[in-house]
């Protein structure tokens, strides 16, 4: 209490923060800064999809590319957690580019599962988004006719043939819920026996359970992460669908008191590429509105 004025509680989701793969591709970069002193480190498009994490490695002198050909012959280059398509790590690799592959390892698994399913005949039907870095570089494992479709009303009006072999699979961060959506439409088309691929991964799965089971016990959900984050918006669906009101910040400065007016108890989730000590200032700006 302060004098006749509740402040505001606070539930933190247990998942809230980075998960296994974004941490490994961030130990991976720190690692080498250590080893390389002054020489140059290159990223190929941000490492991962938060603007706080990438300013701080920009200040340590880590570049960022988004054109492979602008990379420096012999340079040293780290590739994305998201990955990158096939024929751009063999266009590094030939130009004689230092690789260091920070994929997160369950996006390698869906590029492999993807790559055997193509191996077999089979045309990849992919629930993502797009223009995703994932999604294009999940893709280039695929053979042709791939379908891409970020839901499923655009999934209904693509061309999709009983008679024809396919295989489901999804970008690893999208909404499970969704997902299961998606594959009761395509197995009632095409039958029980297409084949699922099971690569939306664990920490995905826990963070939406986790924001789901919050949004129905709050007055009010926050999301911090990057606005690019893909996982990070999926996660303020998940709020929303709840029926909870939802704020997605990237800080805490993107915080309104006004928005919070009158409520009591707030549930705090983050994207995985959001680091600790800023959900940690998000929460204690929350617990300061009265």
């Amino acid at each position: 209490m302060r004098g006749n004025c509740r402040v505001m509680d606070v539930k933190r989701a247990r998942t809230a923060g980075f998960c296994m793969g974004v941490s490994l591709a961030l130990h991976k970069l720190d690692r080498l800064l250590q080893q390389n002193g002054a020489q140059p480190i290159h990223t190929l498009g941000p490492i991962i999809h938060n603007p706080q994490v990438l300013e701080h490695y920009a200040a340590r002198g880590v570049t960022r590319q988004d054109d492979p050909d602008a990379l420096p012959r012999n340079a040293q280059v780290v590739i994305r957690a998201h990955g990158v398509p096939q024929a751009v790590e063999e266009h590094l690799r030939n130009r004689g580019v230092e690789i260091l592959d920070a994929t997160c390892p369950k996006v390698k698994r869906a590029q492999l599962l993807i790559q055997k399913q193509a191996s077999q005949g089979r045309k990849l039907l992919l629930f993502g988004e797009p223009d995703h870095p994932e999604v294009v570089g999940l893709v280039s494992y695929a053979g042709p006719g791939c379908l891409v479709f970020q839901d499923l009303e655009t999934l209904t009006a693509l061309p999709v043939e009983p008679g024809q072999a396919y295989v489901l699979a999804s970008q690893t961060t999208q909404d499970r819920r969704r997902f299961e959506d998606v594959r009761a439409w395509l197995q009632a088309r095409l039958g029980a026996d297409l084949p699922v691929l099971e690569t939306i991964c664990d920490a995905t799965r826990e963070r939406q359970d986790e924001a789901k089971a919050l949004a129905e016990t709050v007055d009010v959900m926050v999301v911090v992460g990057g606005f690019d984050s893909g996982n990070t918006r999926r996660l303020v669906d998940v709020a929303v669908a709840a029926g909870a009101p939802c704020h997605h910040v990237e800080t805490a400065d993107g915080l309104d008191p006004a928005a919070f007016a009158g409520r009591r108890l707030a549930g705090l989730t983050a994207g995985a590429s959001t680091p600790k000590h800023i959900i940690d200032a998000v929460e204690s700006r929350l617990r300061a509105f009265a």
